[in-house]
């Protein structure tokens, strides 16, 4: 019955069916034919896997992001960013890295971040002279960082899939976060001698200050959102709730460059995107539930630790599989199926689960910009015009970066430990 369950999801991938549909049709099938469980279970596991105050926190964030996209808070994000690094070599690299940090602390998703922050800074950067397929690898990997830095959707659901706390999660991925961003960094400054382009002009202290004062709201969100979960004064939810009212009057009536016709575009926009997050959410549950009633968990638990003695060997296994699944498979669906399958093993092996959340979560950022289904470099195609082919071989580096920096945050847990306080 295992073998049908997967490998009836695994057909219906490879055909090209959409996950959520996949993961559903799987799951009907395994109970059709294995008569493991009531037909009526498929509708009641699907609502109640989504009946969860936490994940309202998910059509608010993507709402926040899509409200900030169009409201002039990215073009300052640029800006500033600008100011504080364009004039070193990578420079204008280096702006679309620490702009991508500062909006994925705003909206919490990698998608929304390599829309926002490319359809600015491609075209800036191939103006410069940097070449097409590398200005959009850096913002497709630099658009990762949405899912890594809080807040963060994957953190969210993994919060809910591992019964942990938000906070905890979003204060764990906030260290990995600034690595990631550090290398990325000494990347761009290593290609730009490799490769030299132009660069902007110092900045003077007051041109830094003059930009930061006209990002100065757009700064002030992330230590809003996450200062008032972290005081005690809102939870993760209302915090987003907070992030969508903010960004509406900073765009609406401070800025000025978010017109009122716009909004119900963005609201549909937005409304599609949550539908498809929250499908996936439904139907993951229920396939989860199917891998629980067989018991599938404790059975592979048994296999792996008989087979394997050293947590560190443990770690590379699931990185291995958690890069091979991510290429296939969408963050939230791979989070809720593999984290109840997974999770009861990393804790055999005294892996904190905290940071095994940070090791899935950076494993599956890496699935955003790695084909076939990477959706940053579909993304970042579109705005530079170049083709995925092109793009794939363009972030292969960023790839082999990305892999030495999942190594660093895997074998020392104290970067996703340390402000939690354990």
């Amino acid at each position: 019955m295992a073998m049908l369950l997967f490998g009836a999801l695994l057909l219906l991938l490879l055909v090209g069916v959409p996950v959520t549909f996949s993961l559903g049709l799987a799951a009907i099938t395994a109970i059709w034919f294995g008569d493991i469980m009531p037909m009526l279970i498929v509708p009641q596991e699907m609502i109640r896997s989504i009946n969860s105050f936490p994940l309202l926190a998910i059509p608010f964030f993507i709402l926040a992001g899509d409200l900030m996209q169009h409201g002039g808070i990215s073009h300052r994000l640029v800006e500033f960013s600008r100011t504080l690094v364009g004039s070193m070599n990578g420079g204008l690299a280096m702006v679309a890295i620490v702009t991508s940090a500062f909006f994925a602390a705003i909206s919490g998703s990698g998608a929304a971040t390599t829309a926002a922050v490319g359809a600015i800074l491609i075209p800036a950067m191939i103006s410069q002279g940097y070449s097409a397929s590398y200005a959009a690898a850096n913002q497709a990997a630099s658009g990762a960082l949405g899912v890594i830095i809080p807040p963060s959707i994957p953190l969210i659901l993994y919060a809910i899939a591992a019964n942990q706390s938000v906070g905890n999660m979003f204060a764990a991925g906030f260290l990995p976060g600034f690595v990631v961003v550090g290398s990325l960094m000494l990347y761009a400054y290593y290609h730009a001698l490799k490769h030299p382009t132009a660069r902007d002009e110092p900045a003077s202290f007051i041109d830094i200050l003059r930009a930061g004062w006209k990002a100065i709201l757009a700064l002030l969100m992330p230590g809003l959102i996450l200062g008032g979960i972290y005081g005690g004064i809102v939870t993760p939810t209302e915090a987003a709730v907070v992030a969508v009212v903010y960004s509406f009057i900073v765009g609406t009536v401070i800025y000025r460059e978010l017109p009122l016709k716009e909004i119900p575009h963005i609201l549909r926009r937005s409304a599609v995107t949550s539908a498809v997050v929250v499908s996936i959410i439904a139907t993951a549950g229920l396939y989860g539930r199917i891998i629980l009633s067989l018991q599938i968990p404790a059975q592979i638990s048994d296999l792996v630790l008989s087979l394997i003695e050293s947590p560190w060997m443990f770690a590379i296994l699931v990185n291995v599989l958690l890069l091979f699944v991510g290429m296939f498979l969408e963050a939230a669906a791979a989070i809720l199926i593999f984290t109840p399958i997974l999770l009861p093993i990393a804790l055999k092996f005294g892996i904190d689960p905290i940071h095994f959340g940070i090791i899935m979560v950076v494993n599956l950022a890496m699935g955003m910009f790695t084909p076939p289904v990477g959706l940053n470099l579909f993304i970042a195609s579109q705005i530079s015009r170049v083709s995925i082919t092109q793009l794939t071989r363009a972030i292969l580096p960023f790839v082999v970066l990305m892999l030495a920096v999942l190594m660093i945050i895997s074998f020392i847990p104290w970067l996703s430990l340390a402000l939690v306080g354990r």
